[in-house]
C-alpha cells in the first residue's frame, strides 16, 4: 500500500491537475500554494454566471464552508450539482458544521449532491453525522477518534469515503477503516491547515479518480509527513508554514516511504 500511495504523489506531481477552490477568505492562498507545491494547479472562482462552465474544465472539486454567505452558497451550490452531474470528484470541508443551523442548512443541501470524500475535524464529522459534537467555532472539541463511528455511519449512509483529521487521522470508507498518525501538534497553530488537507485531497482524487479511498489515503499521508519534517526544522509557526510548502514540493520516495505510520483495521459496530 505504501508504494501505491507515493505513485499518487508522483501522479499529483506529473498530471498537474486542476483543481477548482470554492473555499474561505481566511486560507485561499495557503491552500493555492499547498497545491502548486505538490504539483497540482489551483484554480478559485465562484462567480455564478461562469462556475458551472469552471467545473466543466477541471479535473476535481473542492468546497469549503468556512465563511459563508447566500452568494457563495448558491455558488458552491451550482458548482456541486455541475460536478455531480459530469461524474467528477468533489470534496466537502464541512467547516463548523454544527455551529449554527444556517451551517447545517448549507451542509444538508449540499450531501444532496453526493460528494466523493468529506474531509473535517471530529467534531464537524460528528454534526454532519448528526451525532451529538459540541463544537467551538472552527475548533474541535473532540477527538479524531470519539468520531469513528459517526464517520463510519456517515461513509455508508452517502456512500464516500469519510476523512476525520486530528492527531491520529481516520480515512473511513463502510466497514474499512485506515489511520494515519503522521504530523506534528505545531500544524495546529497555523490556520488553514485542515483546509489544506482538503485541497490536497482534491488533488490527489483528480487523478485517481476510481478509488477516491487511495486518494485520500495519499494525501493525508503527504499531509502529515510534509508537516511533520517541516516542523522538525521549524521554530514556530511562521517558519513552518515555509518549510512545508518547501517539504511538499522536494519530498522524495525515501522521506515518504521512511516516515509513514499508517495502519488498516475493519470496522464492525
Amino acid at each position: 500500500m505504501k508504494e501505491k500511495l507515493w505513485k499518487n504523489v508522483l501522479a499529483v506531481r506529473q498530471q498537474s491537475p486542476l483543481v477548482h477552490n470554492i473555499t474561505n477568505y481566511v486560507v485561499m492562498n495557503n491552500t493555492a500554494n499547498a497545491l502548486l507545491a505538490a504539483g497540482a494547479s489551483p484554480i478559485m472562482a465562484h462567480g455564478h454566471p461562469e462556475v458551472a462552465n469552471m467545473v466543466s474544465i477541471v479535473n476535481a472539486l473542492v468546497i469549503n464552508i468556512g465563511t459563508l454567505d447566500e452568494y457563495w452558497v448558491e455558488s458552491m451550490q451550482l458548482a456541486a450539482k455541475q460536478a455531480n452531474a459530469l461524474g467528477k470528484p468533489w470534496i466537502l470541508d464541512p467547516v463548523g458544521a454544527g455551529a449554527t443551523p444556517y451551517r447545517n442548512q448549507v451542509l444538508e443541501e449540499l450531501l444532496t449532491y453526493k460528494p466523493t470524500v468529506i474531509r473535517g475535524n471530529a467534531s464537524e464529522i460528528m454534526a454532519v453525522a448528526r451525532v451529538n459534537a459540541t463544537t467551538k467555532g472552527v475548533d474541535s472539541t473532540n477527538s479524531s477518534d470519539e468520531a469513528l463511528k459517526a464517520a463510519t455511519i456517515l461513509a455508508s449512509n452517502l456512500h464516500c469515503v469519510v476523512c476525520v483529521s486530528g492527531a491520529t487521522d481516520y480515512i473511513v470508507s463502510d466497514q474499512q477503516y485506515y489511520t494515519i498518525t503522521n504530523g506534528n501538534q505545531l500544524m495546529a497553530r497555523v490556520t488553514g491547515m485542515g483546509c489544506t488537507a482538503t485541497a490536497l485531497i482534491g488533488a490527489f482524487c483528480a487523478v485517481n479518480k476510481f478509488n477516491a479511498l487511495e486518494a485520500t489515503l495519499a494525501a493525508m499521508a503527504l499531509m502529515g509527513i510534509a508537516g511533520e519534517i517541516a516542523a522538525a526544522q521549524s521554530a514556530g509557526p511562521g517558519s513552518l508554514q515555509l518549510h512545508f510548502l518547501d517539504t511538499l514540493y522536494n519530498l522524495t520516495e525515501a522521506e515518504f516511504l521512511g516516515h509513514l505510520k499508517l495502519e488498516s483495521y475493519h470496522a464492525s459496530f
